[in-house]
């Protein structure tokens, strides 16, 4: 399931927390376009919808019009301006949702050659964790990684013991007037 070239540990943890937490009998919106997580998930019986590369900063009609009961987020929300709008539009109950931390001894991602491709938030845990409960939604889960990488150097040698990952799973807070 986590063969070839693709982020194995970042894979396998991710999908070990959602098949934790998510029946495979729900429907899911994955917010992003189709990506090989995608194909890792739809192999493992979850059935995904994925949004279709529209920019959901200035267009949440496909949230918005979703019936699926948990909407997915892997390594979204640091591209968002405004990730505090697409979580309150929401409508599902249920979401899981994973983001790179904030390192301290690394500057925030910026791809040289695609302009969107770029990381406008890198969070620390506790960023996060508020940035969720302001939208509503109540944080029942979490979990935290490290990502080392075999080069040589002091940043290197940090991912081993820093953790780069954190994945959540989170409930909508259900408003007792509404």
């Amino acid at each position: 399931m986590y063969e070839g070239k693709f982020p194995h540990k970042r894979y396998k943890l991710t999908y070990q927390f959602l098949e934790k937490h998510i029946s495979k009998e729900e429907n899911i919106l994955d917010l992003g376009v189709s990506n090989p997580f995608t194909e890792v998930m739809k192999s493992g019986g979850f059935k995904i919808k994925n949004t279709s590369g529209e920019d959901i900063d200035e267009d949440t009609s496909t949230i918005e019009s979703s019936n699926a009961t948990v909407v997915t987020a892997f390594e979204i929300f640091e591209h968002l301006l405004s990730p505090y709008t697409v979580l309150k539009t929401i409508k599902a109950d249920k979401l899981v949702a994973s983001i790179p931390m904030r390192l301290w001894f690394s500057s925030a991602y910026r791809s040289k050659t695609d302009k969107w491709d770029r990381h406008y938030h890198e969070f620390e845990d506790w960023q996060f964790d508020w940035l969720l409960e302001k939208a509503g939604w109540k944080i029942i889960d979490r979990q935290q990684w490290t990502n080392p990488t075999k080069k040589i150097g002091i940043r290197p040698i940090l991912r081993w013991f820093t953790n780069r990952y954190y994945i959540v799973y989170a409930e909508r807070i259900k408003n007792p007037n509404s």
